[in-house]
């Protein structure tokens, strides 16, 4: 039997003291864990989102910027949602090239190729059997919360299965050339319309995406959200690239080895243009020469014959003759007459050399 001393109570001991002080303690951590949870869902919405309030897993109501006062879990539930005019961006990566393909093209060969899967991904087959590559950003908005917030984590990758099969279907009804410049050599011969329809390409992307949306919608698996705009960002594959660059390369070179022929060309024609003047000016000076001096040497000949056409100087031939046979017979060195009663026929001797 403990003895217990005058004056004290057993309500004061140490242990009881320590228990009420304990029993005090986890009681007001209840309260406060249970003023928590009971205001758990009373918050404030910033002005670029929107809360969507589940009272026992169905819609209950929207709640726009402002305080939201609702009931804690498991009574209601409050999704934050994007505001109705945010738009978010989403970069489609199904269209992109995988990084499994990225690094077998570094280690292919001709002996150890890229698999069929591999060596086709991130291309798309456009109508006139060409390769391009997209890379698209999607802009889109919640337009139906409820919706949204029912699929939940299927929105995304289904909204990237409708992009890849809006853009898979819009390049193979459309040819190279209106999806981006592959052939610069043929700017100019119908370039307005190839770049009218390049620029069309993003409308008829949000068109295509939007009206499969509606699509969904109508058989009540909307995803509650629509395209507001893409970015798309076409390019060829780096090998065509490559050999698109060869080509423009080789045909820059052929276009400036054209270019030289033709200069030098344009040289050997005026060098033999002028050629041709000097030698036609040389050989019209020697005609005029040659034409005078054969004028002077006939000009004696050409009279004497005038003259005994028209009988107006019958004793010319007689004084040419006189002028003349002095001349020839010096140039002789001796003369034997022939006939000594006759002068008409002489032997001329050549003259001593």
């Amino acid at each position: 039997m403990s003895v217990v001393p005058r004056g004290t109570n057993e309500l004061d001991s140490p242990w009881i003291q320590a228990g009420r002080l304990a029993f005090l303690a986890l009681y007001a951590v209840t309260v406060l864990a249970a003023l928590a949870w009971a205001f758990s869902n009373v918050r404030q919405i910033d002005p670029q989102n929107r809360a969507v309030v589940l009272h026992f897993g169905a819609l209950d109501r929207i709640q726009n910027a402002g305080l939201l006062l609702a009931w804690p879990r498991p009574f209601e539930q409050v999704i934050l949602l994007p505001a109705a005019d945010r738009v978010i961006e989403r970069r489609v990566e199904n269209l992109l090239r995988s990084d499994a393909a990225l690094q077998g093209e570094r280690v292919a060969s001709f002996a150890t190729p890229l698999s069929d899967a591999l060596a086709g991904s991130g291309y798309l087959l456009t109508g006139d059997s060409g390769v391009v590559q997209l890379d698209v950003r999607v802009f889109y908005k919640v337009t139906e919360p409820y919706a949204f917030v029912l699929q939940g984590e299927h929105v995304l990758p289904a909204l990237d299965r409708l992009v890849t099969r809006s853009a898979v279907a819009l390049t193979a009804a459309r040819d190279l050339d209106t999806i981006l410049v592959a052939r610069p050599e043929l700017i100019g011969t119908d370039n307005n319309q190839a770049a009218e329809r390049r620029e069309r390409l993003r409308g008829d992307l949000v068109q295509g995406i939007n009206q499969r949306l509606a699509e969904l919608a109508a058989t009540g698996q909307g995803l509650g959200i629509e395209v507001a705009r893409v970015d798309v960002q076409s390019s060829l594959p780096e090998p065509a690239v490559n050999a698109f660059n060869a080509v423009l390369t080789a045909s820059q070179q052929a276009d400036k080895a054209v270019a030289n022929a033709r200069t030098e060309a344009e040289k050997l024609t005026q060098t033999a243009t002028q050629q041709a003047d000097r030698t036609l000016q040389v050989a019209h000076a020697q005609a005029s020469e040659r034409l005078a001096k054969a004028s002077a040497d006939t000009a004696t000949v050409l009279s004497l014959a005038q003259a005994q056409q028209k009988g107006s100087d019958p004793e010319m031939l007689l004084r040419i003759y006189r002028e003349r046979m002095p001349k020839i017979l010096g140039q002789a060195g001796s003369v034997t007459t022939v006939n000594p009663k006759d002068d008409s026929r002489l032997i001329i001797q050549g003259a001593e050399q």
